[in-house]
């Protein structure tokens, strides 16, 4: 991996883990997360590797960078039946609206490319969500759930926010975590804390790394 093709290159947030950035429950969590199973615990085989093939068109992550296991945290959600506190009146809840819209895509890919979700072509994929996301999908296999709405309220959301709360996103938008208990002082334009990471400018790569190295 070319450490230079990161904005924040040398940085990594899990420096953090024993300094006052983070706190007790802070540490938990995030050891929780990132010790996110790579096989299904809620998902049968056939909807999990749907579900896998669905998280690397809706965030790509660069092979040869630490990923985030997005299908585990999906199905780890499903497995607590962990809702959002509301839901949409045209969705069913979590675990309903992901089993039937999994099913339901791998069912609409065999229909057209005779084949499931999981074996298609990348470009397929995308060409099968871009379906579903302007509600071309009708088939009865969504046994009426509205497969936009699915789309748009239940797999961005998810997967994006899965993406979002890992360690790993966190190293490449240069977060330092939750800001508790240390929060965060020099709130001004342009400014940073000592214990945040440094973005890289055009030239001046090897200098970010440098000081991101020291972050904690």
């Amino acid at each position: 991996m070319n450490p230079y093709t990161s904005r924040y290159p040398g940085y990594d947030v899990l420096n953090k883990r024993d300094t006052p950035s983070w706190d007790a429950i802070t540490r938990k969590v995030i050891a929780q997360r990132m010790a996110t199973p790579s096989e299904p615990g809620f998902l049968d085989i056939v909807r999990w590797r749907a579900l896998e093939a669905l998280c690397a068109c809706i965030v790509p992550q660069a092979a040869d960078r630490p990923q985030a296991p997005l299908a585990g945290m999906v199905d780890m959600r499903l497995q607590k039946n962990a809702g959002d506190g509301f839901r949409y009146a045209r969705l069913p809840p979590l675990r309903e609206a992901w089993l039937t819209g999994l099913h339901a895509l791998d069912e609409e890919s065999k229909a057209r490319h005779e084949l499931p979700f999981a074996s298609l072509e990348r470009s397929a994929q995308n060409a099968l969500l871009s379906q579903m996301q302007h509600g071309e999908l009708t088939s009865a296999h969504w046994k009426g759930m509205d497969a936009q709405l699915f789309f748009t309220q239940r797999v961005l959301p998810d997967v994006c926010g899965a993406y979002y709360s890992h360690p790993y996103a966190w190293n490449e938008i240069g977060f330092g975590g939750p800001a508790n208990p240390r929060g965060y002082v020099r709130m001004y334009y342009d400014r940073r804390d000592p214990w945040e990471a440094v973005e890289a400018k055009p030239g001046k790569e090897r200098q970010a790394m440098e000081k991101n190295r020291r972050v904690r």
